[in-house]
């Protein structure tokens, strides 16, 4: 089985992915599209050289790499995908052969943790216009498309991969629970810039707290994310 996790950044998506590789059964992939969408867009993103040296550039080439053999020839093969990569030019119709799971969080945390690491995100780079629009064309296809929250997996990580794993047919592992603190060897060349803190992990964090405060002058960005964030809550786990 091949799961395509789509996110935007700053989403819990990098522990989520420690999670899933802590799994003896499991192979995992961090962002394959990356560099093809910074070719695509010209984007002046942190790292941008090394990104492009780091990946194919050629979408159809990496579709190609996403749908062959899972490595190592293991049963789970989890993708890392990033919803704002899946621009005009980057064929969709591959994932008519994955397990499509979307994973979403406020959009007031992701934009002060987004805000943090690269100033003044628009609505485009945090992703949550793209992910409803990818759910809606999986539920066109005739997909069964799940949606799990990040809040929710903090709050109570057992429980919620458990669920998380009925969902998409397969076994909970308790494997899942932890990882090695440093990092994994999948993670993609752009891990020293945004995974400070969950390369410290070994674990979920706890609980999160109260919604941060967004800036005045990112406030326009949350007003317009809201309406996909409450969508895609309304059909979570």
């Amino acid at each position: 089985m091949k799961i395509a996790m789509w996110s935007g950044p700053r989403n819990l998506s990098t522990a989520l992915m420690y999670s899933f590789g802590a799994r003896s059964d499991c192979a995992v992939i961090d962002e394959p599209f990356y560099a093809a969408y910074l070719k695509k867009t010209g984007f002046d993103h942190p790292m941008r050289a090394d990104v492009l040296d780091s990946q194919s550039q050629d979408p159809d080439h990496v579709i190609s790499e996403i749908c062959g053999s899972n490595p190592g020839q293991k049963p789970l093969y989890y993708q890392k995908h990033m919803t704002q990569h899946m621009i005009l030019g980057i064929s969709r119709s591959w994932m008519k052969e994955v397990r499509n799971v979307f994973l979403i969080r406020h959009p007031a945390r992701v934009i002060a943790s987004y805000a943090a690491k690269r100033e003044s995100p628009t609505l485009d780079d945090i992703g949550f216009r793209q992910q409803a629009e990818l759910f809606d064309e999986v539920l066109e296809w005739g997909g069964d498309p799940v949606v799990i929250d990040s809040h929710d997996i903090r709050d109570n990580p057992a429980e919620m991969l458990e669920r998380l794993c009925e969902a998409i047919d397969i076994a909970f592992s308790p494997n899942m629970l932890n990882w090695p603190q440093g990092g994994h060897p999948q993670d993609g060349v752009w891990a020293s810039h945004w995974y400070g803190a969950v390369w410290r992990s070994s674990g979920f964090a706890g609980a999160e707290g109260p919604l941060p405060d967004v800036p005045e002058h990112l406030q326009p960005v949350l007003k317009a994310a809201l309406p996909f964030y409450e969508k895609m809550t309304r059909l979570k786990l």
